[in-house]
């Protein structure tokens, strides 16, 4: 029986592939390329599905660089013009020389369409990148049994999504300082020329939070934190249904301590204004059935995802969040509550380091698949020991994480759940705590408890 260390050299080449001859499809290559030499408008199409890195023989890779650089500069990018681009950077030779390029132009249209082709190229791609991914697998395998299991599977889950995900980022060129700044002047005027049409981000539903932070934007890692009672998981059900019900923005909701039929039903009473306990003792009026009517359509069409799944380690619901970005493109994930999230099987000292690798893997997760990351907190007893009971953000409990990673941290505080008498009965605080991009702030809003749900108040 041949040893791991043989078995390993016999079964992977000096590319990486587990076989001498990895998929590839030559002629769907040259179909895509003769396209794109041909029409502009093939470029266009092509773009969209494959790029440089997606091609086997490097040759090709070469020639499709060069197009895009020509067909950039507003030029046609037939041979001749190629050609030139190549030579220019030394690069005509590798791509195969003149003669190449111009027998590729000029050989006949294959049968086949200029999308089908490319379509062939990607799939080609895809499994050589899932065939270099085994072998990576492979190899951890071989290492025996792993100290780590968390990271193990995480490594094993993060190369078969990298080597799979179709709508994914290629590596990108280098960036100059130059480049950036044309962009960022670019979103800065967008985002001028939009004021007074909504936040850039995902619309939280609350007009002054939505002026202050933009709406969430791609890639944050949000903290919602409140003593328990005040409200946490009704407005993180709140920034939900903004998204999924009234902008039609895909949403997945990760509850670890709600029932989804319950969750469902306090977004009935929340979105049709239904009082939730007539819901339960099933004492539901003619005028709440009229009003739950209206509703039900919107509801039930929201792209939202509830998911009451009992997670066995903090890498299963990460893979979970994986898989339903890949499937739906969401736009907004919600963990409630973090403090229920089990880390792995890794021993560690304490519960405080455990929460500091979760908080830090939602971090990592959020910048990963650039959706905004809301995860629901508790706050330790700091408020209730103090005279005004509002808590601050050194009120987080269980990890100094949380502080150190969150982009936007809300706290929220009600004095009517201390005074029932409260002047203030029905209204909430919400506590802009930290704001890694803007001011900080407290912003007043309506509390309607009756239908578990927060709202602006009233002009």
């Amino acid at each position: 029986m041949a040893s791991p260390a043989v078995a390993k050299d016999i079964r992977v080449t000096e590319d990486g592939f587990p076989t001498a001859h990895p998929p590839h499809d030559l002629a769907a290559e040259k179909a895509v390329l003769r396209a794109m030499l041909r029409s502009p408008q093939a470029v266009a199409d092509i773009v969209e599905i494959i790029a440089g890195p997606d091609f086997y023989r490097p040759a090709h890779e070469h020639i499709y660089n060069g197009v895009l650089t020509v067909y950039a500069r507003g030029e046609s990018p037939d041979a001749f013009n190629v050609a030139t681009e190549l030579d220019k950077h030394d690069r005509l030779t590798k791509a195969g020389g003149h003669v190449y390029l111009h027998t590729l132009a000029g050989e006949p249209a294959a049968p086949a369409t200029w999308k089908e082709s490319a379509k062939r190229v990607l799939a080609t791609s895809v499994l050589r990148r899932t065939l270099q991914a085994t072998a990576r697998i492979e190899d951890l395998v071989a290492e025996g049994v792993p100290h780590d299991l968390d990271a193990f599977t995480d490594t094993v889950q993060a190369e078969i999504h990298a080597a799979t995900l179709l709508d994914r980022a290629h590596i990108p060129p280098d960036r100059p300082l130059t480049d950036i700044l044309e962009g960022v002047l670019d979103e800065i005027e967008a985002t001028g020329s939009q004021s007074g049409n909504g936040p850039t981000g995902v619309p939280t539903g609350f007009s002054d939070l939505d002026l202050l932070t933009g709406g969430f934007q791609p890639g944050q890692f949000i903290i919602i934190a409140a003593r328990p009672t005040m409200g946490s998981s009704t407005l993180a059900l709140n920034f939900l249904r903004t998204a999924a019900v009234k902008h039609r923005i895909p949403a997945a909701l990760f509850s670890l301590e709600g029932r989804r039929t319950d969750i469902t039903m306090r977004l009935l009473s929340a979105e049709a204004r239904v009082a939730l306990h007539h819901m339960r003792s099933n004492t539901m009026t003619d005028d709440d059935w009229t009003r739950l009517g209206r509703r039900i359509t919107d509801v039930s069409d929201a792209p939202l995802y509830i998911q009451d799944d009992n997670y066995a380690t903090f890498a299963d619901l990460r893979a979970h969040c994986r898989r339903l970005h890949a499937r739906h493109g969401l736009g907004l994930i919600v963990v409630d509550k973090l403090q229920l999230i089990p880390y792995g099987t890794r021993h560690r000292t304490s519960r405080y380091e455990e929460v500091s690798d979760i908080c830090l893997g939602l971090t990592h997760l959020a910048r990963e698949l650039q959706v905004p990351v809301v995860a629901v907190s508790t706050l330790s007893r700091g408020p209730e020991q103090r005279t005004d009971k509002k808590p601050v953000i050194s009120d987080l409990r269980d990890s100094g994480a949380l502080e150190d990673n969150a982009d936007l941290v809300i706290l929220i505080h009600r004095e009517d759940a201390y005074e029932k008498d409260s002047p203030r009965a029905g209204e909430a605080d919400l506590i802009l705590a930290k704001h890694r991009y803007g001011p900080t702030a407290t912003l007043t809003v309506a509390h309607q408890d009756h239908y578990g749900r927060f709202v602006d108040m009233a002009p």
